[in-house]
């Protein structure tokens, strides 16, 4: 294969099919504004509640990195989290945000989020490591309403844009789900022993529909059992 057709390959592909992304992990090696994957999520509707779970690798610990951006035509921050240092998280939700602090942070090693939010109460709630939050109120009674535009890798400071190299994410990123309710304790807690009890209804990391953008690398989990 020529050199220039597998940078093509590497930097800008783009998929039609839903793929099956188990055992696979997305990279983003450098810092940037302009590498992101776009997903395409599996349905378009008012969301009232909402469950995000991401697994990520980094040993970047002194600037905020942007785990998952979901932008609407009318809020750019309509349901994000951000990691901190110091195990330190916002969440955002309709261009509002609160802070948990003191969970679970590890570098060079694989961490589990799970962010929660329910309409009906406002109650939002951050799961790392196994480890649950504090209970916040964010946005009670609202709703994410507006075709989602769900980026890996940037934050959405605009709809599908305005990324910030500050705010981009450098590193791993895996197993990625989204469901349309808030997932039990028992469901959260299998996904972080590694299952999934049962799979994103509005995001699949097992039939995922995606597109990457310049400088992103999609390769298989690393063995280390040898």
């Amino acid at each position: 294969m020529e050199l220039q057709t597998w940078l093509l390959m590497v930097f800008t592909c783009c998929y039609a099919v839903p793929e099956d992304m188990s055992g696979k992990q997305i990279i983003f090696p450098v810092k940037s504004n302009t590498a992101y994957v776009k997903i395409t999520p599996d349905m378009n509707k008012i969301f009232f509640a909402v469950t995000v779970c991401v697994r990520f690798f980094t040993d970047y610990q002194t600037k905020e990195l942007t785990i998952f951006s979901l932008a609407t035509p009318s809020h750019a921050d309509g349901f994000v989290i951000f990691r901190g240092d110091g195990g330190n998280y916002r969440v955002y939700i309709g261009d509002q945000g609160i802070y948990f602090r003191g969970l679970p942070d590890k570098m060079n090693e694989w961490n589990s989020v799970c962010g929660t939010w329910d309409a009906s109460t406002g109650l939002t709630q951050l799961w790392v490591n196994g480890k649950p939050s504090a209970r916040k109120a964010l946005q009670a009674g609202s709703s994410i309403s507006g075709t989602p535009s769900i980026i890996l890798g940037q934050d959405q400071d605009a709809y599908v844009g305005g990324f910030d190299v500050y705010d981009s994410f450098y590193g791993h990123e895996t197993d990625v789900h989204m469901w349309d309710r808030v997932l039990s304790p028992c469901e959260i807690q299998s996904y972080m022993k590694g299952e999934v009890l049962s799979p994103g209804n509005v995001v699949n990391w097992n039939a995922l529909k995606y597109t990457r953008h310049d400088y992103v690398v999609v390769e298989r989990m690393q063995n280390l059992t040898c």
